[in-house]
C-alpha cells in the first residue's frame, strides 16, 4: 500500500477545513457587496471605532500575555527543579482545565465576578463594602489570564527540562549568582519557549470575543467583537473579512518569531 495515500484524510481535512475558509475569507475581504475587488474592508480598521477597538485589543492582550508570563515562569521553574515529570499528576492538573469547554470556564468567573456573585456575597458576609468587578478591564484581563496561562506554562517548562543541570551547576561552582544564572543561562536557553507561550497567548486574546462579551458585558468592545458583531448581527462579511485579514498579520507576525526563534519546535513539542 503506498504510503502517500495514508495522508489523504489529513489533505482532505486541510482542505476542506483549512485552505477553503481562508479562501472565502481573503475573497471577501477583497470584495464588495457586489463582488467588486475593494481595498475599503481592509482600509476600514483606520476608522476611528475600529482603531480604537483595535488598539483596546493590542493593549489588554499585551497585559494578559505578560502577566501569563510573570506567573508562568516561575512555575515552570518550580516544577523542573521538583523534577515533576510530564506525565506527572500536576502537570495534568494544568493540562485538566483546557479539557473543560471554554465557554463554560469563562461563564464561571462570570459567576464570581458579577455583582451579586460569590466574591461580592463572601465581602457582604464579612461586612466588607462590595466591589464592582465585572464588565471592567480588569475582569477581561483576569479571564484572559485564567483561560491561557496553561499556554504559556507548558512550552517554558517543556524547554526548561531539556536544559543539562551540569550548565547550571557550572555556573554556580564559578561563582555566579542566582540572578546571574537566570539572566545569562536559564532565559536565554528558554528563549524558543517563551516565544512559543507568547505567541500562543497573545494571539488568541487578541481575537478573542467570548471573554470579553461575558465578562465585559458586551460594553467594552474589543476587535474581536466587532469582527463577530459584522458577520452576525450586520451580515457584513465583507467588513467582517477585511477586518479578519488585518488580524492574520499579527497571527503570520507570531509564525515569523517562532520560525526565527524556535527553529526546531522545542517549545511547542510536549
Amino acid at each position: 500500500m503506498n504510503k502517500k495515500l495514508l495522508s489523504g484524510p489529513y489533505l482532505a481535512w486541510m482542505i476542506g477545513f483549512t485552505i477553503i475558509p481562508l479562501a472565502l475569507i481573503v475573497f471577501y475581504g477583497l470584495t464588495d457587496r457586489s463582488g467588486a475587488f475593494t481595498l475599503n474592508n481592509i482600509l476600514a480598521i483606520a476608522t476611528p471605532e475600529h482603531r480604537k477597538a483595535l488598539w483596546l485589543s493590542l493593549v489588554l492582550s499585551f497585559i494578559s500575555t505578560l502577566v501569563c508570563l510573570v506567573l508562568a515562569y516561575p512555575l515552570a521553574m518550580i516544577l523542573r527543579k521538583r523534577n515533576i515529570g510530564k506525565g506527572s499528576f500536576v502537570v495534568f492538573i494544568f493540562i485538566l482545565p483546557m479539557w473543560m469547554n471554554f465557554l463554560l470556564r469563562t461563564m464561571a468567573w462570570q459567576t464570581l465576578l458579577e455583582k451579586n456573585g460569590v466574591i461580592n456575597g463572601i465581602l457582604s458576609f464579612l461586612h466588607l463594602p462590595t466591589q464592582s468587578l465585572i464588565n471592567t478591564w480588569g475582569a477581561i484581563i483576569l479571564g484572559m489570564v485564567y483561560n491561557f496561562l496553561p499556554f504559556m506554562v507548558l512550552p517554558i517548562y517543556n524547554v526548561l527540562c531539556k536544559i543539562d543541570d551540569n550548565t547550571i551547576n557550572a555556573a554556580k561552582d564559578l561563582g555566579a549568582s542566582f540572578f546571574q544564572v537566570l539572566f545569562h543561562i536559564w532565559f536565554p536557553l528558554s528563549v524558543p519557549g517563551v516565544i512559543s507561550g507568547i505567541t500562543m497567548v497573545f494571539v488568541p486574546a487578541l481575537t478573542t470575543f467570548v471573554i470579553s462579551n461575558l465578562l465585559g458585558g458586551s460594553k467594552i468592545l474589543l476587535i474581536g467583537n466587532v469582527i463577530e458583531q459584522e458577520f452576525t448581527r450586520g451580515s457584513n462579511w465583507n467588513l467582517g473579512s477585511g477586518l479578519s485579514l488585518v488580524l492574520m498579520v499579527f497571527i503570520l507576525i507570531s509564525m515569523a518569531l517562532i520560525a526565527k526563534y524556535d527553529k526546531n519546535g522545542e517549545g511547542t513539542a510536549f
